[in-house]
């Protein structure tokens, strides 16, 4: 009995032991946990400029690069290269290693070993695959890896068979003949410039350079509303699709975001294209036709603009999001590049103001948030998107989207210089 009793006592000094010892070392964890909070403050540091503040929020909110669209999966798609963009500038201007492996985690993720990209089918010539071939430019320039390289010209072969207009212009995609959209000129264009710049000389620089910049001068000839001095979101050559008007072949409505493609598209461009090329003052002068008609339509109030352009006080139209910010960032950058004159500053800042005011929030850990963004929006495909003004006001809204905090981070920094 004596012997049961004792053995009762080991047992009992031992669990109270362990009990203590498990305590202990919880308390130190949560020390350590708490000191660390204590010394940050938050998560997000309200004490850094607004680009910043937005990248760690990202970084945050998607802890890997590729999962900036939303995505449960690595996938090659294009708007975590809108954000990556912001990523790349900020590195640049802070030295900070964690926004380069953030960029670089990217690249590693979604380009094998062998140079093929996860996801991506060549064939199905989609002009939206080559905008994240930006970051891939990027990371071979900073690390010469052979896999980027290969990558880059794989991507780039895609434009020497990518489908086009009678006159020249790329369709969207192989399963969208004969249509050109706004969308297109942004998710093509500047990597075209980009990797001409790079990898391309002499005679082949030249062509490349005109064809990129014929694609602007087609866009403006076919999507060009003469009297708004806005674009429309897309034209189908053939006038066959039933979101087409039977006479021009044009879609019914002018779409925010797909105007903002069309203007980071003609600022970006810029950025490669050489200083001497005859196509630089026609693409300048675009952006200043551009500027004066987005400008227009700006709410007088907030400073923001609306889903569907020119019809703000239409039923179920909204401020939004990505449209307002690459609005700002283009008229901004355009500013700051001298290719408008400084007047149009102020109506960029009020923009970029009303984006802050109404659009943003901060939770209390810091971390920002960009409200009131279109999730997606396109014509045809299945089910069918009729391109009306239903349609557009109709399609899901979403904070955070990377089509929305890209530009925000851009237009910041822009802000920021």
């Amino acid at each position: 009995m004596n012997l049961i009793n004792h053995t009762i006592k080991i047992l009992a000094f031992t669990t109270l032991s362990s009990g203590i010892l498990l305590v202990s070392a919880q308390s130190k964890v949560t020390t350590k946990t708490e000191t660390s909070k204590s010394q940050s403050g938050k998560v997000v540091p309200t004490n850094l400029n607004w680009s910043e503040r937005m990248l760690l929020s990202e970084m945050h909110r998607f802890p890997e690069a590729w999962m900036l669209d939303f995505s449960k999966s690595p996938k090659w798609t294009y708007p975590s290269a809108i954000v990556l963009d912001g990523a790349e500038k900020l590195y640049e201007k802070t030295g900070k290693k964690e926004y380069y492996n953030y960029i670089s985690g990217f690249g590693e993720k979604l380009i094998n070993e062998d140079g093929t990209i996860q996801t991506y089918e060549l064939e199905k010539y989609n002009i939206d695959m080559l905008n994240s071939g930006n970051v891939l430019l990027y990371l071979y320039e900073k690390e010469k890896k052979e896999k980027y390289l290969k990558a880059l010209q794989a991507l780039r072969l895609q434009i020497d068979g990518q489908p086009r207009t009678k006159e020249g212009s790329f369709w969207h995609k192989k399963i969208y003949p004969y249509q050109v959209w706004l969308d297109g000129l942004y998710m093509g264009m500047p990597f075209y410039t980009h990797y001409t710049r790079d990898f391309t000389k002499g005679k082949d620089a030249e062509k490349a350079y005109d064809d990129i910049v014929f694609q602007f001068d087609s866009v403006q000839k076919n999507l060009l509303d003469k009297k708004t001095g806005l674009l429309y979101h897309a034209w189908d050559e053939s006038k066959e699709q039933a979101w087409a008007d039977k006479q021009t072949g044009l879609s019914p409505n002018f779409w925010g975001r797909a105007m903002g493609w069309y203007g980071m598209a003609m600022v970006d461009v810029l950025d490669s294209l050489p200083k001497d090329h005859p196509g630089r003052a026609r693409i300048i002068s675009y952006i200043k036709s551009y500027a004066d008609a987005i400008i227009k339509v700006q709410d007088k109030k907030s400073g923001l603009w609306y889903q569907v352009l020119d019809k703000p006080l239409e039923n179920g139209n909204y401020e939004e999001a990505s449209a307002s910010a690459m609005f700002v960032y283009t008229i901004i950058k355009s500013v700051n590049e001298g290719y408008l004159p400084q007047p149009y500053k102020a109506p960029a800042k009020k923009g970029y103001d009303g984006i802050i005011k109404n659009l943003i929030t901060v939770d209390e850990n810091g971390v920002v948030n960009l409200n009131k963004c279109c999730a997606v929006a396109g014509l045809g495909g299945k089910p069918y998107r009729d391109g009306s003004y239903e349609y557009y006001v109709n399609e899901k809204i979403r904070s955070n989207d990377g089509k929305g905090t890209g530009p925000f981070i851009l237009a910041s920094l822009e802000f920021e210089k």
